[in-house]
């Protein structure tokens, strides 16, 4: 693409920008930790997902201090519902580490090391906070540039990714570069969506190859697709007047550990197992659960450590699975 054109992408995507965006609550700020927060947040989560969570979590830790002297069962507590909770342990240990560094790093190789930090966040913190001029490259940014190359290289490939980095990176104003990634990303994530782009509303159709050979909608591709797993799955709701049986998570499991669900059947081989009272179903990666919530009751009898009675009112209180969630909402039991 022409130079000429380049400079066209940069100034069109920051005047569409700074022309309306949605207002949202970390675009309100050049803090370094509100803006690590919510980038993290972000991570595999829609944005409307995460507000109220980001705002919760900031009430509770303001700053970078009070998060890394948290316990690990108040943090998961609140993070609870928000899922990929490998998130929130690295958020304390990196709070660790920028509190024993006396302040949050500001070059990009020192944001980048920082646990749960990998390039897109790195490059998203450093641009926003401190101006450096980084592109930022996510799915949406893929996205984008395949379509305004016309390029239909599969975007699993490293080898794609990395030249449309090249190409995003050709595009960055480098004299806003915080706001050019934003722009960048509301472009993706509002006009140049997955299915049925938006292309009268885009700022850049005159400049998109894929718009002018109408091969938008076919864009990108992504070939390396792994097909879902169906599993069928059961979660008991054991009750003892108003006190609900729960299971913690041992902390070598993979999946979750600390964390509270509802047992399995095979949790409570002597449970007496009565009527379903819900359904749901739950994605986790590339595997696709169904659950029935089965009523049972159990013989007065010791239970293991991993097992402990909680009150409905309490559930807030502790780490709690999103399964254990949804469960609980389809018996009609409030837990939150």
């Amino acid at each position: 693409m022409a130079a000429r054109n380049r400079l066209k992408i940069a100034r069109r995507l920051l005047s569409w920008y700074d022309a309306g965006h949605r207002d949202l609550p970390w675009r309100r700020t050049s803090d370094p930790y509100r803006i690590w927060v919510s980038e993290i947040m972000l991570q595999q989560t829609r944005a409307q997902t995460v507000i109220p969570y980001y705002e919760r979590f900031l009430e509770r830790f303001p700053d970078v201090e009070s998060l890394a002297s948290a316990s690990e069962t108040d943090l998961l507590a609140l993070w609870s519902g928000l899922g990929y909770y490998s998130r929130a342990r690295n958020l304390k240990r990196a709070a660790e580490a920028i509190v024993a560094a006396g302040g949050f790093p500001r070059e990009y190789e020192a944001i980048r090391a920082l646990p749960g930090v990998g390039d897109y966040t790195a490059a998203a913190i450093g641009s926003i906070a401190f101006e450096l001029p980084r592109v930022v490259v996510d799915g949406n940014v893929l996205r984008v540039a395949a379509r305004i190359e016309n390029d239909a290289a599969d975007i699993s490939a490293p080898r794609t990714r990395e030249r449309f980095r090249t190409v995003a990176q050709e595009w960055l104003d480098a004299s806003r570069p915080g706001a050019f990634n934003q722009a960048l990303m509301e472009l993706g994530a509002t006009v140049c969506g997955p299915r049925n782009p938006l292309c009268r509303a885009c700022p850049l159709r005159d400049l998109c190859r894929a718009h002018q050979a109408g091969t938008a909608s076919q864009l990108p591709v992504k070939l390396r697709r792994q097909e879902p797993v169906s599993i069928r799955a059961a979660l008991l709701l054991v009750r003892r007047g108003d006190l609900i049986l729960l299971k913690q998570r041992a902390d070598h499991e993979t999946r979750m550990p600390g964390f509270w669900d509802l047992p399995a059947p095979e949790d409570l081989p002597a449970a007496r197992i009565g009527e379903c009272c819900g359904e749901f179903r739950h994605s986790i990666t590339h595997h696709r659960y169904s659950f029935r919530v089965l009523r049972a009751a159990l013989p007065r009898r010791a239970l293991g450590r991993e097992f402990a009675w909680f009150a409905a009112e309490k559930l807030n209180q502790i780490p709690l699975s999103t399964t254990a969630r949804k469960a609980l909402k389809r018996a009609a039991v409030p837990c939150i």
